[in-house]
């Protein structure tokens, strides 16, 4: 009798394993995940359960597993385990997700759950001991494809993999070497460049905004080489009480701030209404100017935080050139060729640029692709070197007119944000 009573029992076990398995809670999983070296539960946005902040154990190189490990910072929120998941490719620092009032656009159009990743060699994301060389666009494709792989094992719900700007490239990278780990992607304002200079950015900034506007942005940072004596004194007291340390002498501080002051002006939405007129007071023209293009981004402490962006841009991801033919005769500088080697990445290295990530990416997403969508803003100079999609395989690249580095879902004009939100529902329906 007692045996069949234990037989009985245990059939009855067995027949409740599977909803046991997934009745468990995700702390619970989490404890029992060996990668898993530490959890924390942080304030989070009321839209979720809860909110984790986690360490993960990730390899320094996929090629080779013996050359160490670093542990990555990754951000669980938790709605429900057979939701949705949006999974964040971030590509920098993510200090930012672990603010209790942090939601990605994504979560509540799709009431999904939220897995932030930081980037490895970012924020608390750093070996001990750092080698540059380790830091490869498919590196980190593998380091999401492992964390995304681990959190499948509860997440019972469809995957869309998701970012913004660096963000919205490594989404794509992602995708492109593990094509069937989500069932959809959003990239919001991802560039695909060709170079170090990558060179269509600078044809972008001839032709953007009407010309009228061009032309008082222009006359402005001329004014500003002109006035020379007196800005690089405003320029001087300014690092001073910012405590800042350029990375070059202040006169090409000047130079190259005024040759990113156009770039910036646009990608970030500013209005030619708000330029003060070219006859107004020194302080009046200079505090305009740092408002719009931020010295610290020539300085060692704003470079600090940004510094592993350089090296990767310089090796794999690309970037932009400036242009100083119209600036002739006022500048210190004869040149601005190979300005982001020289004064940008975070190594003495001889980097030499590598287009095999950008040939993969491309051919991908015009051969291969599915379930993929692409934003962009109509006048942000990133949109110069933005992705293309076959149209296909339920793709679809959006640029909004007049749009900048901020354009989102929801921020798009009415027909093509129910064109977006479509195609998303059907990557989640599937």
């Amino acid at each position: 009798m007692n045996e069949i009573k234990k037989t009985l029992l245990l059939f009855y076990l067995l027949l409740l394993f599977p909803f046991l398995g997934n009745s468990q809670d995700l702390i619970t999983f989490m404890k029992s995940q060996s990668d898993i070296v530490s959890i924390k539960e942080i304030s989070h946005n009321p839209f979720f359960n809860n909110t984790y902040e986690v360490m993960i154990r990730q390899y320094l190189d996929y090629s080779d597993t013996t050359k160490g490990s670093f542990f990555q910072r990754v951000f669980v929120s938790d709605k429900s385990v057979k939701n949705p998941v949006v999974f964040i490719t971030d590509g920098y620092n993510s200090d930012r997700m672990g603010k209790s009032t942090y939601i990605n656009e994504l979560s509540p159009l799709l009431n999904g759950n939220q897995i932030g990743v930081e980037h490895r060699y970012f924020g608390k994301s750093v070996p001990d001991s750092i080698e540059w060389k380790y830091l490869t666009v498919e590196n980190a494709a593998n380091d999401h494809h492992r964390i995304l792989q681990l959190f499948k094992k509860y997440y019972k719900g469809k995957w869309i993999s998701t970012g913004i700007s660096k963000g919205g490239f490594t989404s794509l990278a992602f995708r492109t070497f593990f094509p069937e780990d989500v069932n959809g992607t959003v990239a919001y304002v991802g560039p695909l460049n060709y170079g170090v200079e990558d060179g269509r950015h600078e044809v972008f900034l001839r032709h953007v905004g009407t010309r009228d506007c061009r032309e008082k942005i222009q006359s402005f940072q001329k004014e500003i080489l002109r006035r020379r004596n007196d800005m690089i004194s405003l320029l001087e007291k300014y690092g001073r009480d910012k405590k800042l340390i350029f990375l070059m002498n202040l006169n090409k501080v000047l130079d190259y701030s005024v040759l990113e002051y156009s770039f910036s002006f646009w990608q970030w939405g500013n209005s030619c209404n708000e330029i003060p007129p070219l006859s107004s007071a020194d302080t009046i023209l200079f505090n305009y100017f740092v408002k719009v293009i931020n010295p610290d981004y020539f300085s060692q402490e704003g470079n600090k935080n940004v510094a592993p962006f350089f090296y990767q841009a310089a090796l794999e991801e690309g970037y932009y050139g400036y242009d100083v033919k119209p600036f002739k005769g006022l500048l210190s500088i004869k040149s601005a060729s190979g300005y982001l080697n020289t004064y940008m990445v975070p190594c003495d290295d001889n980097i030499r640029f590598n287009r095999k990530v950008d040939f993969m990416l491309k051919r991908y997403l015009k051969k291969k692709a599915v379930n993929v969508i692409l934003i962009y803003g109509g006048n942000d100079p990133w949109t110069a070197s933005s992705a293309d999609v076959r149209t296909i395989g339920d793709n679809i690249k959006i640029i909004k007119s007049g749009g900048c580095h901020k354009t989102r879902i929801m921020n798009l004009p009415e027909e093509q944000k129910k064109e977006v939100l479509m195609l998303l529902n059907r990557f989640i329906s599937l």
